[in-house]
């Protein structure tokens, strides 16, 4: 057994690779270049830390979304696998502390924002590390013809002039023709022909579009046809609830998730749906990325997506195991005017921009060239009233502040309560020996969570803490927090709610550098985009597996006979063609009785099985009789 497949076996417990992952993988081991598309469900994580764990050192993530980082780090190190990710909601300290153990320990993955590429810090410590590797995901961010690009992924080529010996894996779910020509060349690929493509075919899913009046009904009726796991995309937090309340009272066992939730409730909703406690989920777009469920049976989409790509990755999430699966748009006559409402709402004009980012400075009491790199909580409805901003005005220019990279905002922000221990063992000891009152709590800690405090920081639980010292939550988190005051840990407190983040310090709203050119750009394109996803639901001539291929350039597929265009063409063409032969059969049986081989032989048709349909479903209609004989006649 090779070492890949050792090492695949070790920590995944497959014994075969998926279509092209052993390819890219042994690319990637062999020093080149490579763009990886691999579908959603694809395995695009398993190429690039499959040969990470075969080369010695550290292999750099870089990624965009704060969430995934973290599960992937969390799925590493379930497996055994070192793994840290490094992202705003971290104090100083701990970026500190986790930088030094990716130069000194045994780290081998750190997942990082394109971001931080580009800070003095990050830089300095990464010269020091020994990187075998720097693995890009969401690489389709770096193209301006993208659908979600970050002008931050400009700033991994400079990055990279760093690590010139360092290869690049980049890896990507969708890309159009020209995006995957300008992520080599942004990334400033040495060798521009490793490119590495699964055909974005999915021979086990359905693609339909169903036009109707009453979306509701067809919904209730479309979740009753199909059986199995299922998940429902709505544009609002009010509308998953509300429709999730409907399929239940339709005897639908259904459940809602969007941002707005706690954390707790968003991971036991989850948990439910991925153990078909619950079999429909309703959902904000969000929901899906990184969910391991291979089982979806349907995905419904109640509103038109903005672009292509969001819906084929969304709808991907359904037969990843390869069974047969659905994925349905409902649209009425109302949602083409809806989606370009939202699209409109989604580029607002720099003046809007201008507004909320002082409105935000002045709400969290910033001075000009404050502020750099510090996590802020925010309510939107609480900051959009005390500033008199219309909410979804304010939530869409928070989108574009972060896209000119000014913000971030974190709408479904997590990260659990972290400790570590500031002072070494001595002066801990002298410090309990002082301090008789907090003996107990610091010795809890020590049981709980061992030695590894002093060189980590490590996820703690208030109330697991609080159950061993027989009190409460607050009482130990009061503690900590004294604890964190006098120097002798490193506390940092829970967080559950929305985040704003100001990357960089604040700027004088004259002064903003915000790129006008830019913007209009990016609002061209998602226009250019919608009218692709428009067309796509509105067009019922054309096979939809071959209009998604052509729109990410594959071409020459032969139809998918599967999708409801391809189905409707079928049955077409079987009433054609029953049609011709019940005229043949009419046309030959004036005056005369025939048996059924001598019928066959006469006509000689082109599907047999076909005419014989036809001629049974005459005889049921009363057209066509046997004699005592078993000859054919007309009646």
């Amino acid at each position: 057994m090779s070492e890949i497949h050792s090492i695949l076996k070790k920590y995944w417990g497959y014994d075969t690779f998926r279509p092209l992952q052993e390819d890219i993988i042994q690319a990637a081991l062999d020093g080149n270049d490579v763009l990886a598309l691999l579908p959603t469900g694809g395995g695009k994580s398993i190429c690039f830390q499959v040969p990470a764990l075969v080369k010695e050192g550290i292999c750099i993530v870089v990624t965009p979304l704060i969430a995934l980082m973290q599960d992937q780090v969390d799925q590493l190190k379930k497996r055994g696998i070192k793994a840290i990710a490094i992202n705003s909601s971290l104090s100083k300290r701990e970026i500190d502390l986790n930088l030094d153990n990716c130069i000194y320990g045994d780290v081998k993955f750190l997942y990082v924002s394109p971001e931080r590429l580009s800070t003095d810090l990050f830089i300095e410590r990464a010269q020091k590390m020994n990187i075998n590797l720097l693995a890009i995901d969401e690489a389709h961010c770096i193209s301006q013809w993208g659908y979600d690009f970050r002008p931050s992924y400009l700033q991994i080529a400079e990055f990279r002039k760093l690590l010139p010996e360092v290869s690049i894996l980049a890896l990507t779910a969708t890309a159009t023709p020209e995006v995957r020509a300008d992520i080599a060349e942004k990334l400033e690929f040495k060798n521009k022909g490793n490119v590495f493509e699964k055909s974005f075919a999915r021979a086990n899913l359905s693609y339909s579009v169903r036009v109707v009046d009453d979306k509701e009904r067809k919904l209730i009726s479309a979740l009753k046809s199909v059986k199995g796991s299922a998940i429902v995309y709505v544009n609002t937090r009010k509308a998953a609830k509300e429709t999730a309340t409907l399929l239940y009272k339709n005897g639908i066992s259904a459940d809602f998730y969007h941002a707005g939730l706690r954390h707790d409730e968003r991971a036991l909703k989850q948990k439910n749906w991925v153990q078909n406690k619950a079999r429909v989920m309703v959902a904000t777009n969000a929901f899906g990325m990184g969910i391991d469920k291979p089982d979806v049976r349907f995905v419904i989409h109640m509103n038109l997506p903005m672009d292509l790509e969001s819906y084929y990755q969304e709808a991907g999430r359904a037969g990843r195991d390869e069974k047969k699966a659905f994925a349905l748009i409902i649209l009425n006559k109302a949602d083409v005017l809806e989606i370009k409402e939202r699209v409109r709402l989604q580029h607002p004009d720099v003046d809007l921009l201008k507004r909320v980012y002082q409105s935000l400075a002045n709400y969290y009491k910033l001075a000009v060239g404050s502020g750099g790199d510090i996590n802020y909580n925010f309510d939107l409805h609480q900051f959009s009233e005390s500033y008199k901003l219309n909410h979804l005005e304010v939530y869409n220019a928070l989108k574009k502040l972060e896209d000119e990279e000014l913000l971030q905002f974190n709408e479904g922000f997590y990260a659990p309560s972290r400790l570590s221990f500031v002072v070494d063992n001595k002066a801990l000891y002298e410090f309990q020996i002082a301090n008789a009152k907090y003996d107990p709590l610091i010795k809890a800690i020590l049981r709980i969570y061992g030695g590894e405090l002093f060189s980590n920081y490590l996820k703690i639980s208030e109330l697991q803490i609080a159950k061993f010292l027989q009190t409460d939550e607050p009482t130990i988190s009061s503690s900590l927090l004294k604890l964190n005051e006098l120097g002798i840990v490193s506390y940092e407190k829970q967080k559950d709610s929305p985040q704003v983040v100001f990357v960089c310090q604040r700027y004088s709203v004259e002064n903003l550098p915000i790129n006008k050119s830019r913007l209009k750009q990016r609002s061209e394109l998602a226009h250019s985009k919608m009218d692709a996803m428009i067309n796509y639901a509105l067009d019922d001539k054309r096979c939809r597996t071959a209009q998604l291929l052509d729109y990410f350039g594959e071409k020459n597929y032969d139809e998918c006979g599967v999708c409801d265009i391809c189905i409707s063409k079928k049955k077409k063409d079987h009433d054609e063609e029953m049609h011709h032969y019940h005229h043949q059969i009419v046309s030959v049986m004036e005056d005369k009785s025939w048996a059924i081989d001598e019928l066959v032989e006469q006509l000689n048709p082109k599907d047999k099985e076909e005419f014989l349909e036809t001629v049974r479903q005459m005889v049921d209609t009363g057209e066509l009789e046997y004699d005592e004989h078993w000859l054919l006649r007309k009646v």
